[in-house]
């Protein structure tokens, strides 16, 4: 396919805290892509609480998945529109949309993963060609379906002369290993931030523990701390992935003895991110020399405090100091990931996933 030597893609992407919708514009031009504009929206309260609740068997589920993803997609496409608006650009300026899903079921070991999405009625709805279920072709290959955004890492973030990670904390905690000789590694660590924002939201009534200050007030409590560190999730090898299929709040209050402070826990939560990625690190990634930190947790200072202590001699920094704001890199990575598709080109990486090879990804959706 022949695409324009310039053109603009929109990535989005909507992800394990279940938060809200974040909305990329990306230009590619040159040798790596420029992120040129964010729009951020927020899930309503309902949306939030029945994609929460679809993570679970429940009653008349498929009824309720159907809705819960045309509510998504009217968010997926008012968000499109703000974005466009604000730069005074028309739909047809844009080459494709790039539109993941809210994923709600991963279990690449039984063969399948749900992205609850609607890309052919979003098509409708905005009039840009959308490009969607990027992880299906991974997994019919063998593979884990995710992380998908390492081989994006590697694109635009990995160094010559030194050995960065690129960590993503978000619901779920991801790295991408780019040692500068070496091929391109990345799997789940395990909780980033969905645990802390689960505890924070039952205890205190809040969506999230703004810079970790409450945690901050905590102690951890050791023998809570070994027993999450004991799952066997963190011991498995990569290629590895994993969800609020496993790390839940019923996960973690079946290793609770009872009558511990919440704080205490919620220090303990986030001393279990700092130290499993930390742990993922000495184990999987030895040399690694920087940590390029994006998404919701680059901002709680209390877990990139943590963070440092686990890993001394090693430098922590957010994506923005090397051109890429925290909050952009996962919707623009899926920008990325739909011009591979559109271009014809592999957008997996075998190593990373445990697919059979390389693939094309995602489905095309013509406006």
């Amino acid at each position: 396919m022949n695409l324009a030597s310039r053109e603009y893609l929109i990535g989005l992407m909507s992800g394990t805290s279940l938060d809200g919708v974040d909305a990329v514009l990306v230009e590619f031009q040159q040798e790596k892509p420029v992120a040129i504009a964010h729009r951020a929206r927020a899930f309503d309260a309902p949306l939030r609480q029945t994609l929460l609740e679809l993570h679970q068997c429940g009653s008349d589920e498929l009824h309720r998945a159907a809705l819960a993803s045309i509510a998504l997609t009217h968010h997926y496409a008012a968000v499109t529109g703000e974005l466009l608006a604000a730069r005074g650009l028309a739909p047809e300026a844009i080459r494709a949309l790039a539109c993941h899903g809210q994923t709600v079921r991963h279990d690449p070991k039984s063969g399948y993963t749900l992205q609850l999405n609607q890309p052919a009625r979003l098509a409708e709805l905005i009039g840009i060609t959308v490009v969607a279920d990027f992880r299906a072709r991974d997994i019919a290959a063998g593979g884990q379906g995710a992380p998908l955004v390492p081989a994006f890492h590697a694109a635009v973030f990995r160094a010559p002369d030194r050995h960065r990670v690129v960590l993503n904390l978000g619901g779920i905690a991801n790295i991408t290993d780019l040692p500068p000789n070496d091929e391109v590694r990345g799997f789940d660590t395990g909780p980033g931030n969905m645990l802390l924002d689960a505890w924070t939201q039952r205890h205190w009534q809040r969506d999230f523990d703004r810079d970790g200050a409450i945690a901050a007030t905590g102690a951890v409590i050791p023998g809570l701390l070994r027993n999450l560190l004991d799952d066997p999730y963190f011991a498995i090898a990569p290629p590895k992935s994993t969800g609020r299929d496993r790390f839940h709040l019923g996960w973690l209050t079946a290793r609770l003895a009872g009558g511990e402070a919440p704080e205490d826990v919620l220090a303990t939560l986030a001393e279990l991110s700092a130290q499993s990625i930390a742990q993922s690190l000495a184990r999987h990634c030895p040399g690694t020399e920087e940590v390029l930190v994006c998404g919701g947790g680059a901002f709680n200072s209390d877990l990139l405090t943590r963070l440092g202590c686990s890993l001394p001699g090693v430098s922590i920094m957010s994506t923005g100091e090397v051109g890429i704001a925290p909050l952009w890199v996962e919707a623009m990575a899926f920008a990325w990931l739909a011009r591979q598709t559109l271009l014809g080109l592999p957008g997996n990486l075998p190593p990373v996933t445990g697919a059979a090879g390389p693939r094309i990804l995602g489905a095309i959706y013509p406006k």
